[in-house]
């Protein structure tokens, strides 16, 4: 079952703008507002873009070193099944397959239609559906090959940089608003810099979806940590560039006020009405990227699950297109989850579910770097900088995001485990209909 081989083509570009294009979707636009009011000030709330900028380089450096270690397709899944075994590789491949990957694509879906449909001003009752038909769309692109989804990646990520870019570099030189040590005006019972680089650290989350790409890699040793490292990079001067810039334009408190739309005013500010409407669509296409992003990634979870028996219908799932030497056929069951969570919920709700669902294995995943380190001392391969501090800084800060989300969302935490659970039977009556055909 495990014979077919996926077409090895993406270098380190396709690679970097893949992290960044994963990354950088609304978070940049709907975060600041939220980190600054939790913060207090708005040094504070540099400094916890910052924080949480350092966490996810530490989160992947680390990676980078576990991902040339296991150079497999299936990413996280394909990590903690090599280090801790099949049953917990199935547990991660299980929730990324049914929550993670389907609630993230149907939330980037909702939050890409409801924003097209304000922009042309159209029914307000149609956003489901654009977003359904873009999903979709984005869905058969990807099944004719990583190529095409792959030039819409690095098209959309340059797209979404300029303007980022813009309204960072003039916001920052035509701005006459303080920068530093601004109040936000929030109660000091609200202030929780904990709170300040959780939204940041949900704002950084999608660097890893690289990885699953590592087995259609040219050279994935080498490609993979670099694409990783210099992605996060680029999000990070990103992120701390715009909140700057709009500190410079608006208020701090008018930033808070405005939520969503402080990028959008702090445009109109600086360009005019042109400039709001440039923002607009700069985020639509930041949106639009992001979400090629997942479904070009995302499949490749199902596809290595199938290809080791692991799913139902694993036969149909691991198989790859003759033609398009792609994961077809886990693409559209990937399509398919996504578009019932996107009939049946809100993105906010599809957000909180996914982030929480996949933090836990991150942490497991940091941890191997560790195991693998004591089980094979002498492998030549990339290592991580500053063993041990790296990874432990990763493993603490995924701790910190885990324990907080439990303690603000139980209700969407315990859905995320009971889930989870549901899965064990599943693997046990899949391995045991394996171990009878293999007799």
């Amino acid at each position: 079952m495990g014979t077919e081989q996926l077409k090895k083509n993406i270098g380190f570009f396709v690679g970097t703008s893949l992290v960044v294009g994963t990354v950088i979707g609304s978070g940049i636009f709907m975060k600041p507002g939220i980190v600054l009011e939790s913060s207090g000030d708005s040094t504070r709330a540099l400094l916890a873009w910052l924080i949480g900028g350092l966490i996810t380089l530490a989160s992947g450096l680390t990676i980078a070193e576990v991902s040339t270690r296991i150079p497999k397709t299936g990413g996280l899944y394909a990590y903690l099944e090599e280090v801790y075994g099949r049953i917990w590789g199935f547990i991660c491949g299980w929730v990324q397959t049914v929550i993670y990957g389907p609630a993230v694509m149907g939330a980037l879906g909702l939050y890409f239609g409801s924003l097209l449909v304000s922009f042309f001003q159209l029914d307000s009752s149609l956003s489901t559906i654009v977003g359904i038909i873009t999903v979709i769309f984005l869905g058969v692109v990807n099944s004719l090959g990583t190529r095409y989804g792959g030039i819409i990646q690095n098209v959309s990520t340059v797209a979404k940089l300029i303007p980022i870019f813009a309204i960072a570099i003039f916001g920052i030189i035509l701005g006459d608003q303080p920068v530093l040590n601004v109040s936000s005006g929030s109660s000091t019972a609200a202030i929780s810099m904990g709170a300040a680089i959780l939204a940041t650290l949900w704002a950084y989350d999608g660097w890893m979806n690289v990885g699953f790409m590592a087995g259609e890699m040219k050279d994935p040793s080498k490609t993979l940590p670099k694409a990783i490292i210099t992605g996060i990079l680029i999000v990070m001067v990103s992120y701390l560039s715009v909140n700057i810039a709009m500190l410079h334009v608006l208020t701090a408190e008018q930033i808070i006020e405005l939520g969503p739309n402080a990028a959008n005013t702090a445009a109109t500010i600086l360009f005019g009405d042109f400039g709001g409407k440039l923002i607009t669509i700069g985020i639509l296409i930041s949106i639009f990227g992001c979400l090629n992003g997942k479904i070009l990634t995302f499949p490749r979870i199902p596809f290595a699950m199938a290809q080791n028996g692991l799913l139902p219908g694993a036969k149909q799932i691991s198989k790859v297109h003759k033609t398009y030497k792609t994961p077809m056929n886990a693409t559209i069951m990937q399509m398919v989850i996504a578009v019932i969570m996107m009939i049946v919920s809100d993105p906010d709700r599809l957000t909180d579910m996914a982030i929480f669902s996949v933090f836990s294995f991150y942490g497991l995943a940091f941890f191997a770097v560790f195991i693998l380190r004591k089980k094979q001392p002498d492998v030549k391969t990339y290592k991580v900088p500053f063993y041990p501090l790296t990874p432990i800084i990763a493993v603490i800060g995924t701790i910190y995001l885990v324990v907080n989300t439990v303690m603000d969302k139980p209700a969407d935490a315990l859905l995320s485990i009971g889930i989870g659970i549901i899965g064990l039977p599943l693997y046990w009556v899949l391995t045991k209909k394996k171990s009878r055909a293999s007799n």
